[in-house]
């Protein structure tokens, strides 16, 4: 792209920037006893004016391709810009958005697609079927497959069948493909797409963008919901770093800004000019540890490190309490969520006793940290802290965004992840199935391959339950993940910005989608 870069907001130092926090300490009576500034507020909804987003991450990498996001601003561009055929609405429930519905037929073998009626891409072409069609061929591209490819390895066939109508032919039933492209991976595109001149059918419209620094939209005049979007210019810019993300939004230089730093959570709740979003999510921030990788190959050794993790000690310091614990299973959400099996607690005799079974007394490990998301580089310093108290030294190697989720990404033999909510067959085709495109740990039990694959074609809803529950059971005893908690989602924006309401989605700011929200007087 060869547009101008926007000004980026004024950073302060580290050093001042912790002056600023102190004083905002102090300034918590002044607000708890009504003596703050008099803030602007949101009032009834608006047309008009400038959204500024300060978004977590982003670097060298960022994207505007629809089909393969990977940080947080890659994230937040791909709802601003595209929608799927369906999508996850802020109590995470499907809901109709490119198309009119998705419904089976022939006993799940194939889904029919209905596209709504008038909806039209940011240049004013109607979507057609032929769209549609070439959106997933370009997703299913054997010799380039995007993120949602591994949801989708069941697709057979993509067809025009009717005017407004696509068939999804399958080569097994599927009694929830409607869930794999509601995903935001799977955004409609033209048959004719070209990224560099991004065109979808989203909200807003692109204007600019400059890697590793920020994007800028404009509202999309032919969006289908009515009313929506509010403002009429969207700019999203990156952050790498909390402090430098907290004071843009406390120097008003942005109008929100994504996971604040859940230590200031209460501070920044105590300023008038500012509203506090928290959302329960089953978003997770895991440790992955590569199985196929000494020392992690030694299944006793991930059972120790898993229990080695004082979770409810780490909720408490890296959330500031605001969170759950979890149990190194996912999905949390989903109905088939296997909660019979024991609480994972701290134990460091029994995890000293499998690492001298396994011939690891004095273990010594490298982890990969970054700041992906609020929360990882905290959560890696308190688990190194724990894991000294049974014998075990972890050296922390800090990397920036862009290195982690560079080429060396899935090569990291210890190291963190995010993930946002999703049910369970889902992210087990993102992330724990041998063709997953982020199979992290390297995991390829055969035992839940084999489980898996049967339960994504059981149509009897209680004997797909039981496979699942039999699959998240062998990776809660020998998977490759450690999953400590479900964090919350806090977010902040000015008090005069409105529209944005909690999600349990995970992505932050009522889900990235910035069409619901406007800017007060």
């Amino acid at each position: 792209m060869n547009s101008q870069p926007h000004p980026a907001p004024r950073v302060l130092s580290r050093r001042r920037m912790l002056g600023t926090l102190a004083g905002l300490s102090g300034a918590v009576l002044l607000a708890g006893c009504g003596t703050g500034a008099a803030a602007r507020e949101a009032g009834a909804p608006r047309r008009g004016g400038v959204l500024r987003v300060g978004v977590t991450g982003g670097g060298s990498s960022d994207t505007l391709d629809p089909h393969i996001p990977a940080t947080n601003p890659d994230i937040a561009r791909t709802l601003s810009l595209y929608e799927p055929l369906l999508h996850w609405d802020q109590n995470y429930t499907i809901k109709p958005a490119v198309a009119e519905s998705v419904t089976p037929t022939d006993g799940g073998r194939a889904w029919i697609a209905t596209i709504r009626r008038g909806i039209r891409f940011h240049d004013g072409r109607p979507v057609t079927p032929d769209d549609v069609v070439a959106t997933f061929r370009r997703i299913l591209d054997p010799d380039d497959p995007k993120s949602g490819a591994s949801s989708l390895t069941t697709v057979r066939d993509v067809t025009v069948v009717g005017d407004r109508q696509v068939r999804f032919s399958l080569s097994e039933p599927s009694p929830i493909f409607d869930q794999y492209v509601a995903e935001y991976t799977s955004g409609i595109v033209p048959a004719d797409f070209d990224v560099e001149r991004p065109i979808g059918t989203g909200a807003f419209r692109f204007d600019s963008f400059t890697v590793g620094q920020q994007s800028v939209f404009l509202r999309n005049d032919y969006y289908w919901r009515p009313d929506e979007p509010y403002v009429d210019r969207l700019e999203l810019i990156n952050f790498a770093e909390d402090d430098a993300r907290v004071n843009a939004l406390l120097s008003a230089q942005v109008d929100a800004i994504d996971q604040v730093p859940l230590a200031l959570t209460g501070v920044m709740a105590a300023y008038d000019s500012v509203r506090v979003l928290t959302s329960p999510t089953a978003s997770w921030l895991p440790f992955t540890m590569r199985v196929d990788v000494a020392p992690f190959d030694d299944v006793r050794v991930r059972q120790a490190l898993r229990l080695i993790a004082g979770r409810a000690e780490m909720v408490n310091q890296v959330l500031s309490g605001q969170g759950a614990t979890a149990n190194d299973l996912y999905s949390r959400f989903d109905p088939a969520y296997l909660r019979s099996v024991p609480n994972r607690e701290q134990d460091l005799g029994r995890a000293r006793d499998l690492l001298a079974a396994a011939g690891k007394p004095r273990l010594s490990v490298e982890l990969v940290t970054s700041p992906i998301q609020a929360g990882t580089v905290e959560a890696a310093q308190v688990f190194a802290t724990q894991a000294r108290d049974a014998g075990v030294e972890i050296g922390l190697r800090r990397v920036d965004t862009s290195t982690f989720f560079s080429d060396q990404y899935l090569s990291w033999e210890f190291a963190q992840s995010f993930w946002n909510t999703r049910n369970y067959l889902p992210q087990a085709a993102s992330s724990s199935m041998p063709e997953a495109p982020f199979n992290e740990t390297h995991w390829t039990d055969p035992e839940y391959v084999a489980l898996i694959r049967r339960a994504r074609a059981e149509m009897d809803p209680g004997r797909r339950t039981a496979m699942v529950a039999q699959a998240q059971r062998i990776e809660y005893e020998r998977g490759g993940y450690l999953i400590w908690s479900f964090p919350d989602r806090v977010d902040a924006t000015q008090s005069y910005v409105g529209g944005l309401v909690p999600n349990r989605t995970g992505l932050s700011l009522s889900g990235y989608e910035f069409r619901k929200a406007w800017v007060g007087q």
